[in-house]
C-alpha cells in the first residue's frame, strides 16, 4: 500500500469507523477512566508555526471532546528532531503524546543525525488532516507549467535555483523527488524556513520552492509569484485552477503535509483507542472542518492501524530517494 493508498483508504473509512465505534466499546477498549489528569501533546516546532498551530487547535478540541485537559508543550530544535525523540522516550501511559507532520517521515529518511525510528519507538494513534504543497516560481522565470519547467531544466542544467524550509525536510526532497522521476538537475538551497525563500523567490535570487498553499496563497493573490502545480496527484479546493502533478504531465508524484497523533511505543491499546475515537470526532466537528478548509488541508479520520501503513509507505518512500539520489545530509 502505497502513501495515497493509505491516505485514501484512511480517509473513506473514517465515517464507518465512526459508526462502528459504539458498538465496539468495552472495559479494555474505552478505557473509561482516561484521562484523569492533562495530557501534554508535544509539538515538535516553535510557537506559532503551522504544526503548532494545529497542535493547539486539536489540543483544545481533544479536551472538550473527552472532558479533559490537554496542553501543548513546544520543544523545538534539529528539525522536529529533539521533541519526537523526547516523547519516544516518554512513559507509554497515554499522557505524552506526539502532533507529527511530514516532517517525522522526511527527517527520520534523509538525516542520520535524527536519532529517532518512527516505525519502531512510537505508536500510531490516529491521522487528523492533510494537503498537498505548491510548486510556484519567479514570475519572470519563462515557464507557466511543470512541463515547461522539466524541459528548460533539461535545456539549462544548472541554470535553476530552489529554496527549500531546509534540508531533509519535505520541501527539499519534494525536489529530489522530481529530478529523481525526470533526471534533471536543480540546484538546492536550503533557507530557515519558506517565508524566507520565498521573499528571495520574489526578489530574483531564486527560480523555485514549494510551499503550503496557505503560506504561499497570499503572493500568488497579488501576482508575486505564479503556481504551477500542487504537489498531489488530485487537485485542491484552495486552487482549483492549479493543476496537480498527474494534470501537469508527472503522474506517481503524490506528496502530502500530513498531520497526526503518535504515542510512545507500547501505549495500551484501550487508550489509543480512546483518543482515536475521539479524533475522528473532533475532526468532524463543523468549526473543525472549516479551519481546516482555511488551512487549505481536508480531515483524514481513521484508525491507528491506517495511520501506521500511511507512516510506514511514506517514510520507506522518502527512504528510496534518498537512497536514489544519493542525499548525504547532516
Amino acid at each position: 500500500m502505497n502513501r495515497r493508498q493509505a491516505l485514501q483508504v484512511t480517509a473513506a473509512t473514517g465515517a464507518s469507523l465512526l459508526a462502528c465505534a459504539a458498538r465496539a466499546q468495552s472495559p479494555s477498549s474505552t478505557a473509561a477512566s482516561y484521562p484523569d489528569r492533562a495530557v501534554k501533546i508535544v509539538v515538535p516546532f516553535a510557537p506559532g508555526a503551522g504544526t503548532d498551530a494545529m497542535g493547539r487547535l486539536i489540543a483544545q478540541k481533544l479536551g472538550e471532546v473527552m472532558n479533559a485537559t490537554f496542553v501543548v508543550d513546544n520543544r523545538a530544535g534539529a528539525s522536529g528532531a529533539i521533541g519526537t525523540q523526547y516523547v519516544a522516550q516518554a512513559p507509554a501511559d497515554g499522557y505524552t503524546l506526539l502532533l507529527v507532520a511530514s516532517p517525522f517521515t522526511t527527517v527520520a529518511a534523509s538525516l542520520p543525525s535524527a536519532n529517532y525510528d518512527p516505525l519502531g519507538q512510537f505508536t500510531p494513534v490516529g491521522m487528523i488532516a492533510s494537503g498537498p504543497l505548491v510548486w510556484a516560481a519567479n514570475i519572470r522565470l519563462p515557464v507557466n507549467t511543470m512541463k515547461e519547467l522539466v524541459a528548460l531544466a533539461r535545456q539549462k542544467p544548472g541554470l535553476l535555483n530552489y529554496g527549500s524550509a531546509g534540508a531533509g525536510g519535505v520541501n527539499h526532497l519534494v525536489l529530489e523527488l522530481l529530478k529523481a522521476r525526470t533526471g534533471i538537475f536543480i540546484t538546492h538551497i536550503p533557507y530557515r524556513g519558506v517565508a524566507p525563500a520565498t521573499m528571495d523567490m520574489i526578489g530574483g535570487q531564486i527560480q523555485l520552492i514549494t510551499g503550503t498553499i496557505p503560506a504561499l496563497l497570499p503572493f500568488i493573490k497579488n501576482g508575486s509569484i505564479k503556481p504551477l502545480a500542487v504537489t498531489s496527484a488530485k487537485r485542491s479546493s484552495a486552487l482549483p485552477d492549479v493543476p496537480s502533478m498527474t494534470e501537469a504531465g508527472l503522474p506517481g508524484i503524490d506528496v502530502v503535509n500530513y498531520f497526526a497523533l503518535m504515542a510512545p511505543a507500547g501505549t495500551p491499546v484501550g487508550l489509543v483507542n480512546a483518543l482515536n475515537m475521539a479524533i475522528n470526532r473532533v475532526v468532524a466537528l463543523p468549526e473543525v472542518v472549516t479551519r481546516f478548509k482555511a488551512d487549505a488541508v481536508e480531515a483524514a479520520p481513521g484508525s491507528p492501524a491506517l495511520l501506521g501503513h500511511f507512516i510506514e509507505a511514506d517514510y520507506r518512500a522518502w527512504r528510496n530517494v534518498v537512497k536514489t539520489q544519493n542525499l548525504k545530509i547532516e
